[in-house]
C-alpha cells in the first residue's frame, strides 16, 4: 500500500509544532538508527567452542572481554558463555596456544580453534593482566597436550551420566547412587573430602549443569590415587558450588605428662605461626562448631604479643622464664619460657625481594577469598620501599608470571596487577610454587629479605596435592635461601593442615586473614615481622630437674616436637623467629612432693633410681637454645638456667595462662575442668596490661560470647 504522509503537532510548552512529511521522515529515520545503535549496544549472550588444532575441546581455556575484567572460562567440554555487546573485543587464550582475538558482530556462537605456540611459557595463566614469554616447546606443554588426551578419551568412553559408568553405582537418580562413599567427587573443580560425599550427592538437582562420571581405571589414570574406586565430576549451573565444612586438619595428639625418671628431656621447635586463632574467632563469630584439631595452643597464646626485654647482647632474641601456681590445678607449677626477637625500623630492614604467589583458582572466588586477598595485598604494597621489588605469579590450572620485578617505588603498577586478578579454573598448587621459587632464585639479593608469600586456601588439586608431596617439595626449595610465608583464606574448604606442612617446612610462617582488620594486623602493625627472618631452625630443648620435678608436660607445640638428639642435629629443620615477633611455651610441672593425679605409679629402677648429684641444687631446669642466623649453615647455642622460685603472676603471665586454658577447653583437654570458662575470663581481665591494639579485649568477648552458646 502507499506510504501515507501526514502532518504532526509537536507541542513544547506555549509553543506548537507542525512537522511536514519530509521532515517527519528524518525524524524517523534517525530514530530507528539511534534505536538500532542502543539496541546493538546492549551486552547479549555469546556461546561457543573452544578447541585445539585437532579439534579436541580445551577445559579451562580463558575468554575475556579486551580491556576489561570480565571473563569466563570453557567447561570440560570446550563450551563458555560471557555476556558481550556488538563491538567488543573477545580474547581467547589458553596455555600453550596462540592467543586469539574475535570481534563481536552481529553473531550470538562464536566458536574459535587455537593453534600450539612454539614460542610460549609452559606456565602462563591469563587472568586479566599479562603475559610471559620463553621460547622453546616445554615439559609442561608436552604434559598438557598429554592430560588433555587422556581426558578426551576417558570422554569417550562415559556411555552416559550414571548408568553403569562406575562400578558399584546404580542407575537411581543422584543422590541415591549406593556405594558412594569410596569414590571421589569433584565438583566445580575441586575435589571434596570423601567424608563429605554425602552433602556432594545431594545437590539439588536444578544447580546441576552436567555429570561426568569415570570408571576406576580412567578415574586413577586422570585423577590419582584418590580416585582409584572411580570419580564423578560435576559442574553447577553457577560454576562456584562449595559443599560446606570441607575444611581440613591435622591430627592433634594432646601431650601427656611424662616421668621425668624416665626422660628429663624435653625437645620442640619453636612456632610463630598465629593462623589458629583468627580461624578459630572466625569460626565462634559465625557461631559454627570448632574442629578440636583446628585448636593449637601454642597459636592462640602466640597470637598476642608479650612485654618481654628486647635483647641486649650479640644474640637477635631474649630468654626469659617465670614460675608460679598452676590457675587450673594448684597442686602444680605453670612455667613460661618467652623469647624476644630484636625489633627493627622498616628503614633499617635490609632491600626485599618478594615474590607474590596468588592463588586465582575457582576455589577462590568468594568475597573472602580473592577480594579480601587483594585489599590484603595493597596494605602491603603501601608499606614497600624503592629499594625492595615485587614479583607476582598466580596459578589457577597452570601457572604464570602477571609482573615482572617492579620496584616498591611503582606501587600503582603492583597494585593495577593485584586488582585485575580474576578467580577460575583447577590448583595447580605445585606448579606455582615451582614457579615462584624459580623467580625468586633469579631475582635473589644477597644479604636481602629474599620471600615467597603464598596466598591460597590451600585447595590444590593438579599435580603434587597431597600433604606429602607439598612436604617434599617445598623441602627441596627452602635450599635455595628463600624463605616462605602462607597466609590461608576463606572458609568451607580450608586446607589448614596442607599449609601449616608449607609454612613449617618452607622456613616460613603460616597466618590466617579473616577480615581486613587481620590484613591490617599482619601487613600493616607487624611488616617487618611478618617478612624479616632474625633467626632461622631455633630449636629449644628442657632439661627438668627430677630433684625437684617428678613430671611435666609441654602445652601445646604437638606437631612442633623433635627426638633429644635433633637439637644438636643441624640438619634438621625448626622454626624461624622474625623480627619484633615474641615466642612463649608454657610447662605444666609436678612437684615431686605432689600426689597429683596424673602422676602414675612407676616400677623401681635399678641404675636410674639414684639420687642426683645436683639433688641439692636450686635449679628447677635448664633451657637450652640452638638457633642459626638467617644465612648460615651452623648453629649457636644459648643456656638459661631457672631455679625453683615461684613468683606472682605478671599481668602477661596471668593473659598468656588464660589463653592456654580457653584453647584447652576448646580441645576437650581432660587436664582442665571444662565447666570454669568465668575463671578463665576473669585471669584473662587481670593480664589486660599492653593492649594498645585491643586484641586481649576482644580474646575476652570471643569467650563471652562462647560462655553463652
Amino acid at each position: 500500500m502507499p506510504f501515507l504522509w501526514f502532518y504532526v503537532t509537536v507541542f513544547h510548552g506555549s509553543l506548537r509544532y507542525n512537522l511536514k512529511p519530509a521532515t517527519m521522515k528524518k525524524i524517523l529515520f534517525l530514530l530507528i538508527v539511534s534505536l538500532s545503535g542502543i539496541l546493538s549496544a546492549q551486552p547479549r549472550k555469546i556461546t561457543g567452542t573452544v578447541t585445539d588444532s585437532s579439534s579436541q575441546p580445551l577445559p579451562g581455556c580463558n575468554i575475556t572481554v579486551k580491556g576489561t575484567t570480565h571473563g569466563t572460562q570453557t567447561d570440560f567440554d570446550g563450551k563458555y558463555e560471557i555476556m558481550a555487546s556488538e563491538g567488543d573485543v573477545l580474547v581467547f587464550s589458553y596455555v600453550g596456544m596462540k592467543t586469539a582475538e574475535v570481534k563481536v558482530a552481529k553473531q550470538i556462537v562464536i566458536s574459535v580453534s587455537l593453534t600450539e605456540d612454539a614460542m610460549c611459557l609452559s606456565e602462563v595463566v591469563t587472568v586479566g593482566y599479562g603475559y610471559s614469554y620463553r621460547r622453546g616447546p616445554t615439559e609442561g606443554q608436552l604434559k598438557r597436550q598429554e592430560e588433555r588426551q587422556a581426558r578426551n578419551k576417558a570422554k569417550q568412553q562415559i556411555k552416559s551420566q550414571l548408568s553403569g559408568s562406575v562400578k558399584g553405582v546404580s542407575e537411581n537418580k543422584f543422590g541415591q547412587q549406593k556405594n558412594m562413599a569410596s569414590l571421589l567427587y569433584i565438583i566445580d573443580g575441586v575435589p571434596i573430602n570423601k567424608a563429605f560425599n554425602s552433602l556432594a550427592s545431594n545437590i539439588p538437582s536444578e544447580e546441576i549443569k552436567k555429570i561426568n562420571t569415570y570408571k576406576p581405571a580412567e578415574a586413577k589414570k586422570m585423577f590419582g590415587n584418590s580416585a582409584k574406586n572411580g570419580c564423578i565430576v560435576i559442574s553447577t549451573e553457577k560454576g562456584n558450588y562449595r559443599v560446606q565444612n570441607d575444611e581440613s586438619y591435622a591430627e592433634i595428639t594432646e601431650n601427656k605428662f611424662e616421668s621425668t625418671k624416665l626422660s628429663a628431656l624435653s625437645t620442640f621447635s619453636i612456632d610463630v605461626d598465629k593462623a589458629s586463632y583468627s580461624n578459630i574467632r572466625r569460626m565462634i563469630n559465625n557461631g559454627e562448631k570448632i574442629p578440636v584439631d583446628a585448636v593449637k595452643v601454642e597459636e592462640i597464646i602466640n597470637y598476642f604479643n608479650y612485654s618481654y626485654p628486647q635483647p641486649s647482647g650479640e644474640h637477635p632474641f631474649s630468654i626469659n622464664t617465670e614460675v608460679s601456681k598452676t590457675p587450673w590445678n594448684q597442686e602444680t607449677k605453670l612455667v613460661r619460657i618467652g623469647l624476644q626477637g630484636k625489633s627493627y625500623e622498616n628503614t633499617e630492614l635490609p632491600p626485599s625481594s618478594l615474590t607474590f604467589l596468588i592463588d586465582v583458582s575457582g576455589s577462590m572466588s568468594s568475597p573472602n577469598k580473592l577480594p579480601l586477598l587483594k585489599s590484603a595485598f595493597n596494605l602491603l604494597v603501601n608499606q614497600l620501599r624503592p629499594k625492595d621489588k615485587v614479583s607476582i605469579v598466580v596459578y589457577a590450572g597452570a601457572a604464570g608470571l602477571v609482573l615482572k620485578p617492579t620496584s616498591g617505588d611503582d606501587k600503582e603498577t603492583i597494585k593495577q596487577a593485584i586488582n585485575n586478578l580474576e578467580a577460575g579454573g583447577s590448583t595447580a598448587g605445585g606448579a606455582g610454587i615451582n614457579l615462584a621459587y624459580k623467580l625468586a632464585a633469579e631475582n635473589f639479593i644477597k644479604n636481602g629479605n629474599n620471600r615467597v608469600i603464598l596466598a591460597t586456601d590451600g585447595d590444590f588439586n593438579v599435580g603434587a596435592s597431597s600433604d606429602k608431596e607439598m612436604q617434599e617439595l617445598i623441602e627441596e626449595k627452602r635450599k635455595s635461601g628463600v624463605f616462605l610465608s602462607v597466609l590461608g583464606f576463606g572458609m568451607g574448604n580450608y586446607k589448614d593442615s596442607k599449609l601449616e606442612t608449607l609454612a613449617d617446612k618452607g622456613n616460613g610462617n603460616h597466618a590466617y586473614i579473616d577480615t581486613m582488620q587481620e590484613a591490617q594486623k599482619v601487613f600493616g602493625e607487624e611488616f617487618g615481622g611478618t617478612l624479616f627472618t632474625i633467626a632461622k631452625d631455633v630449636k629449644i630443648q628442657i632439661e627438668v630437674n627430677p630433684a625437684k620435678v617428678a613430671a611435666y608436660r609441654l602445652i601445646g607445640y604437638e606437631n612442633r616436637l623433635l627426638a633429644d638428639e635433633e637439637f644438636i642435629d643441624d640438619t634438621k629443620d625448626a622454626g624461624e623467629l622474625v623480627s619484633g615477633h615474641t615466642v612463649t611455651a608454657l610447662y605444666e610441672v609436678i612437684p615431686v612432693d605432689s600426689q597429683s593425679k596424673w602422676l602414675k605409679n612407676m616400677p623401681a629402677l635399678k641404675y636410674s633410681g639414684a639420687e642426683p648429684l645436683i639433688s641439692q641444687s636450686a635449679e628447677l631446669f635448664t633451657v637450652k637454645f640452638r638457633y642459626k642466623k638467617p644465612n648460615a649453615n651452623n648453629s649457636i647455642e644459648m643456656v638459661h638456667v631457672q631455679n625453683d622460685l615461684e613468683t606472682p603472676m605478671s599481668a602477661d603471665f596471668k593473659f598468656a595462662s588464660a589463653a592456654a586454658w580457653f584453647a584447652m577447653q576448646l580441645r576437650k583437654s581432660k587436664f582442665v575442668d571444662k565447666s570454669k570458662t568465668g575463671q578463665i575470663i576473669s585471669l584473662a581481665e587481670e593480664g589486660l596490661a599492653n593492649d594498645e591494639s585491643g586484641y586481649r579485649s576482644e580474646f575476652i568477648k570471643l569467650m563471652k560470647s562462647v560462655e553463652r552458646l
